[in-house]
């Protein structure tokens, strides 16, 4: 690292640049005080846990809160406008990950960030719980918050662990692996918390325990933080000038998005939430397809890595279909379970939002078990290709909806006020869960594995683009499980479940071509059927 020191032992004597002695990061590499792994690791597990408790804990009360009525203390919005604004939300979060990871690298630097995009996140529960005092603006002013602070912390509190790992290798990946276990348990406690404050008790107490959870975030990275990372994710990479560039462009995007945001609150700008939705899709692909192109006829790319570009965009097709039905969860999935499930226990009914939990655990309890599973098929060299595993994610995320659509045309054989069991909703998210297991990862690997040297960062965001394209289609198309319409409940699901079985076909007949296209893949992923 170099750095800007003064020099007077010369004539014309000013700033010369000279060579800063290498920092010693082995005091935090190399520390094993946390079940082997770094301390630093725990400090990141925690953040990152209550951070995943603010955000699951918020998502699955939108849509129930903005569609009660005014007398239960909801907003009472059409479920297209909710469910269309819970999309453009989600979206969003995915998104701001591109320029908050551009902000931490070249102007905060990671740590900064992580702490920065914190407070952003708390100020935005803070402002949606103040809303049941002052104005309905305040709510919407705390998504956008909660939207900007997500994007600061979320790419950069998983950057510095990373860091923690220099070696790479087996312990890094181990190191993950508990790492992502927080953020699963996170996802689990919160809807149980929040779902319970906020529909049993009133629902700015589940949107203000969510806050609460972010605050003890906080409160862990700062207390924890200096004495277990050090100087790790300190400094950025950016140049001075660099860093000056970024703050302007950074101050010039708040800047925007509070002038929207005041100017819609004033009501000068009149926002149709699924009109919104709708573009916003519209636009998020084409920045896709015209990044494709330029990659395509300007980036000076190889046969070989134009081959495996086209292989990255047909998984950037088939991740956004699935997608586009697994987040569902928050919206039609979460109306079913409130609307036409019956959550009864023992005589006692469960709060919907509990519903939400199932998918985290599944998670924790399955994913070892998959890991097992690709282990051991590659020693015997059986490890299914990408693509091959990619159509068994879809095939079982389209199972799930099938599950749903029979369930929904029970309800409508049965009418409005039929209540089906919950074990629909359970086996559905079960099968979810196999989809995501096999294809989430294996996609953010194959990202990495075919990406030309010089844009496996950005390939990176087009992966979180499909994340987000997927978010808003569920959204766009979420609001169709209503009482009132029961007839389009069975043709949502049975269109969700035929577009994911059309698509686990056409991949599964790609699979040698696309073998092809990605030979010399640094992991011989191209002698794979």
């Amino acid at each position: 690292m170099a750095i800007n020191r003064p020099v007077f032992d010369q004539p014309n004597a000013g700033l010369v640049t000279v060579d800063a002695p290498p920092v010693d990061l082995t005091p935090y590499t190399g520390d094993r005080r946390f079940f082997g792994q770094p301390r630093g690791l725990a400090t990141l597990f925690f953040t990152e846990m209550w951070e995943r408790f603010s955000f699951y804990g918020i998502r699955p009360l939108l849509v129930l809160f903005m569609t009660a009525a005014l007398a239960q203390g909801g907003f009472g919005f059409d479920r297209a406008t909710a469910s269309s604004i819970v999309g453009i939300y989600a979206s969003s979060v995915y998104l701001s990950s591109l320029p908050g990871g551009w902000i931490a690298d070249r102007w905060l630097g990671l740590q900064r960030s992580v702490w920065t995009g914190g407070l952003f996140i708390a100020l935005g529960h803070l402002s949606i719980g103040l809303s049941a005092f002052f104005a309905r603006s305040a709510f919407f002013v705390g998504l956008v918050l909660i939207v900007i602070g997500t994007g600061l912390l979320k790419p950069n509190v998983s950057a510095i662990v990373g860091d923690l790992y220099p070696e790479g290798g087996a312990r890094r990946d181990a190191g993950f692996s508990i790492f992502y276990t927080g953020i699963n348990l996170g996802a689990f406690l919160a809807p149980l918390v929040t779902g319970f404050l906020g529909e049993r008790v009133d629902w700015h107490w589940g949107f203000a325990s969510a806050g609460i959870g972010m605050l003890f975030g906080l409160i862990t990275f700062r207390s924890m933080a200096p004495d277990t990372l050090g100087p790790i994710g300190l400094k950025p990479n950016g140049t001075p000038q660099e860093q000056g560039r970024v703050r302007n462009v950074s101050v010039a995007l708040l800047g925007i998005i509070l002038v929207v945001t005041v100017l819609s609150i004033a009501g000068v700008i009149h926002i149709n939430a699924v009109k919104v939705a709708e573009n916003f899709a519209v636009v998020i692909l084409t920045l896709a397809l015209l990044y494709f192109a330029y990659l395509f006829f300007f980036a000076s790319l190889t046969g070989n890595e134009k081959k495996r570009v086209v292989v990255i965009i047909v998984l950037f097709v088939f991740a956004t279909i699935f997608w586009s039905a697994f987040e569902q969860a928050p919206t039609s999935l979460n109306l079913f379970a409130r609307d036409f499930t019956d959550r009864r226990v023992f005589g006692w009914e469960m709060p919907t939002t509990w519903l939400q939990a199932a998918n985290s655990i599944f998670v924790i309890v399955l994913a070892p078990v998959f890991g097992m599973i690709w282990l051991a098929l590659g020693k015997r060299n059986r490890n299914p290709s990408s693509p091959a595993k990619f159509s068994f994610g879809l095939f079982a995320a389209a199972i799930a909806f099938w599950i749903m659509l029979m369930a929904s045309n029970k309800v409508v054989a049965g009418g409005a006020a039929t209540r089906v069991s919950v074990w629909w909703l359970t086996i559905s998210y079960l099968f979810q869960t196999f989809g995501e297991l096999t294809l989430s990862p294996v996609g953010l690997s194959s990202m990495t594995k075919l990406a030309p040297k010089k844009f496996v960062g950005q390939m990176m965001g087009i992966w979180f683009m499909a994340s987000a394209l997927g978010n808003l289609i569920a959204g766009i198309v979420g609001g169709n499980v209503d009482p009132n319409k029961l007839e389009q409940m069975p043709l949502l699901f049975q269109r969700t479940a035929l577009s994911l079985v059309i698509a686990a076909v056409v991949i599964a007949l790609l699979i040698i071509p696309i073998r092809r296209m990605m030979a010399g893949a640094s992991d011989g992923e191209a002698a794979r059927a």
